[in-house]
């Protein structure tokens, strides 16, 4: 009797272990679609966050031409004299641009040697601390596992080895998960 109790356990745990996951990325993906679906209330479900997706291109269209783009600068110049603002709007666009932006920061996956028999996964932000007097110094940034957040930390340049052949979302995504993920 016991072992069929056991064996309907292990098989209630094997289908919350593969539902779960799917149900929570569901949830959040169906949240993210009605929220942003609902920016521009429209009688018809889905036109509403094409009009947004539409509309966020179409403003990224207008910031990229030649005769537009100083009303965005001169727009940023003003947002940048609002103290608070300044604040939050310099950090958000900082961690968008390091994502997607030209320069994306989260490219170079590195080991960071913290002690003799302890290391950590890092991402290298900036090669170069010479504007804080420090040349020896790069920046690394160290994710939280289930977090978004993360501490970053100015590391001597000897105690970091670059990771080779590894994706930096799969390195991500590793430590994110707390080491749970697998690296490819």
């Amino acid at each position: 009797m016991a072992f069929t109790y056991r064996r309907i356990l292990s098989y209630f745990f094997r289908g919350l272990l593969f539902l779960t996951p799917l149900a929570v990325t569901g949830y959040v993906i169906y949240a993210i679609f009605v929220f942003l679906d609902g920016l521009i209330p429209v009688p018809f479900p889905g036109i509403g966050i094409a009009m947004v997706l539409a509309l966020i291109t179409f403003i990224g269209y207008l910031a990229s031409l030649f005769f537009t783009k100083p009303f965005f600068d001169l727009f940023e110049r003003a947002v940048f004299k609002i103290p608070l603002v300044n604040l939050l709007y310099t950090s958000i666009k900082d961690l968008m641009a390091a994502f997607v932006g030209e320069k994306k920061k989260f490219s170079s996956p590195v080991i960071v040697q913290v002690s003799e028999s302890l290391s950590r996964l890092g991402f290298i932000t900036q090669e170069d601390m010479s504007i804080i007097g420090e040349p020896e110094l790069v920046a690394v940034y160290f994710p939280h596992s289930y977090n978004v957040s993360g501490n970053v930390f100015l590391v001597p340049k000897e105690k970091i080895k670059p990771l080779k052949g590894v994706k930096s979302a799969d390195v991500m995504k590793f430590m994110v998960s707390g080491g749970v993920s697998s690296l490819k």
